[in-house]
């Protein structure tokens, strides 16, 4: 249970396939506060301009359009301008088209701005690339997850075959070593730890050791219990 007494903000990083998603979701179910996935948010952003055929080199053309999408979380479901798109943003493909655009700044602002929005009077547990770094450098808590590259693309490949892809290993293999190095070599808000970040391998670690591992970390903080301070 996360602190009564005030709210709480905690950030967890990483690169594709590290877990991320699935421990930050799991730690805001445990405390009973708000999960906000933005990757999920950056995926419906690219879902959309890439239905709208803008390119992404196109600054002008995302900026002015960029006012005409509204998305709205409700009960763990994603919604853009009125649709549920939380299925459709799962694929590999809105993935990469996450990893593009997100390079433009106008697409940055948006969905900083709606987390900024969403945190300033909630508890949550934001879950990205530059949480911790750049869209709420404040956080109580910074956790940096990564595990070994073909751990990651493995997790992947299993998600995306468990789901009916049919999907090659090696393939996805590829396409997280590409988007490590767009991720970390982009100019605006580049992966990277904050200094202040814990990092946790995840890489011979079950979901268990990681959420109890962040547990520990938040009894340490003094920011889990009915008492906190």
């Amino acid at each position: 249970m996360a602190c009564k007494n005030h709210t709480i903000k905690i950030a967890i990083d990483g690169p594709a396939g590290s877990g991320k998603s699935t421990i930050a979701q799991k730690i805001a179910d445990l405390l009973g506060i708000f999960y906000l996935n933005s990757g999920a948010l950056y995926r419906i952003i690219g879902y959309y301009l890439d239905n709208q055929q803008i390119n992404p080199e196109d600054s002008k053309t995302i900026m002015n359009k960029i006012d005409d999408i509204e998305i709205v979380i409700k009960n763990n479901k994603y919604y853009l301008n009125g649709e549920d798109v939380s299925d459709k943003i799962k694929n590999a493909k809105s993935g990469m088209l996450a990893s593009i655009y997100s390079k433009n700044a106008a697409v940055r602002e948006k969905v900083n701005h709606l987390i900024k929005e969403i945190s300033k009077k909630n508890s949550v547990v934001v879950d990205g690339r530059d949480i911790g770094t750049e869209v709420l450098p404040n956080s109580d808590i910074k956790i940096f997850l990564t595990a070994s590259l073909e751990e990651r693309a493995r997790r992947r490949w299993k998600e995306l075959k468990e789901r009916g892809e049919n999907v090659s290993y090696q393939d996805i293999l590829k396409e997280i070593e590409e988007r490590d190095k767009a991720d970390s070599t982009r100019n605006i808000s580049p992966l990277r730890p904050a200094e202040d970040a814990i990092i946790i391998d995840t890489t011979n670690k079950t979901i268990e050791d990681v959420i109890q591992e962040i547990v520990n970390i938040l009894k340490e903080k003094g920011l889990y219990g009915n008492t906190c301070s």
